[in-house]
């Protein structure tokens, strides 16, 4: 069993899986007669297939405990998946590259409040996981015709853990 140290998410690191959803120095601008603050373009949603088209979902999410043992990875050909939370709790973020068909080594990373992620299409993560409470989360995905979902069950699972041996958030 390896073990998969948990990193702080940062949108250099976690370039090569996709981007980070985040308002620190995000391009903004007013709108609204200067009432609202619009946050642009903050991430690449990207549709395949025939028939796509981009979903909005709510997804709520049971809390998950440290140290996670890690089973199963997933991914969407057809389509990045967009998460962002709903509330102020930090979440896991899971993520591998791929090697011919099978996800590489994953990578654990840990949100701040307030910080989000679009998964890149095709690329391996593992499922939302929210920690300490249940979490209520923005997705945006893809809908339409073809198969959207394949699942990768790991032989010997992988341990996640925080980098100190205390195990909370």
């Amino acid at each position: 069993m390896s073990i998969i140290l948990i990193e702080p998410l940062t949108a250099e690191s976690f370039a090569p899986f996709g981007q980070v959803i985040d308002l620190d120095g995000a391009e903004h601008f007013r709108i609204n007669n200067g009432m609202t603050e619009r946050y642009h373009d903050l991430a690449r949603v990207e549709l395949g297939g025939d028939g796509s088209r981009p979903l909005i979902s709510v997804f709520r999410g049971q809390p998950y405990d440290l140290p996670l043992s890690l089973r199963l990875v997933e991914r969407h050909p057809l389509g990045s998946q967009a998460f962002y939370p709903l509330g102020d709790r930090p979440f896991l973020v899971i993520v591998a590259g791929d090697l011919s068909g099978t996800p590489d080594l994953p990578r654990a990373f840990i949100t701040r409040p307030g910080q989000g992620v679009n998964i890149a299409m095709n690329t391996w993560h593992g499922v939302l996981t929210p920690l300490e409470v249940a979490s209520d989360f923005l997705v945006v995905d893809r809908g339409g015709d073809g198969n959207n979902l394949e699942e990768y069950h790991f032989d010997v699972p992988h341990l996640v853990r925080h980098p100190q041996a205390g195990e909370r958030t």
